[in-house]
């Protein structure tokens, strides 16, 4: 069973947002709240698996709890459902921890299938959003980007690549020849060494110190 919290200043998107994901089989939702401070009090009562937060809510916003939890309640996957898909928005909530992010027009069942999906370790984003994530990077690293791949190993870089690429682990292994077993060790490594929380991030990175471009 996937528990999980939702954080929305509006009662009734709160209780609809709820309600579509109460009515799977897998999902309890065991908390809803109406503002970041009180998201945050939730997560460290309830350690929910996952935490659906709208971004622009009143005292402590959506971004700042997103910040919190992960760094508070780090087995609490946050995914981000919002009106609002202005870049600044999207970045700052990735580079929060976010595992996910959703706008509000998106279907009901994609808000469910990103709950399950972050549940299971990975990341979900709006299509729009991944659009967006690489064309903020279409001009390449920035002077403060260089150096974040020199811990990395040859090997390491390559399943960084595929990773930010898109592929599975097991598209990654046959591509590189290797088995998914390792790459799913190779891309645990890479996380620790980028300091980074998930592929999200990772491909964040990737794109950031200019590993990948694209079109490429």
């Amino acid at each position: 069973m996937i528990r999980v919290m939702v954080a929305d200043d509006q009662a009734v998107v709160r209780a609809g947002i709820a309600a579509v994901l109460a009515a799977e089989a897998d999902i309890e939702v065991v908390g809803q709240s109406a503002d970041g401070e009180a998201a945050v009090a939730q997560a460290l009562a309830l350690r929910p698996d996952v935490a659906v937060l709208d971004i622009r809510m009143p005292g402590v916003d959506g971004l700042t709890a997103t910040a919190r939890i992960t760094a508070e309640v780090p087995a609490t996957r946050v995914v981000v459902l919002t009106t609002f898909g202005l870049d600044e928005y999207v970045f700052a909530a990735l580079r929060a921890g976010a595992a996910g992010f959703l706008l509000k027009d998106a279907e009901p069942e994609r808000v469910v299938d990103a709950v399950r999906v972050v549940a299971a370790g990975d990341a979900l984003l709006d299509p729009g959003v991944t659009r967006r994530l690489i064309d903020r990077f279409a001009a390449g690293p920035g002077p403060d980007d260089a150096g974040r791949l020199a811990t990395l190993t040859p090997r390491e870089t390559d399943v960084l690549r595929q990773v930010a690429r898109g592929l599975s682990n097991m598209e990654a292994a046959a591509a590189l020849g290797i088995s998914p077993a390792t790459v799913k060790d190779h891309v645990a490594v890479i996380l620790s060494k980028l300091g980074v929380r998930d592929r999200v991030q990772a491909t964040i990175a990737a794109y950031e110190t200019g590993l990948i471009r694209p079109g490429l």
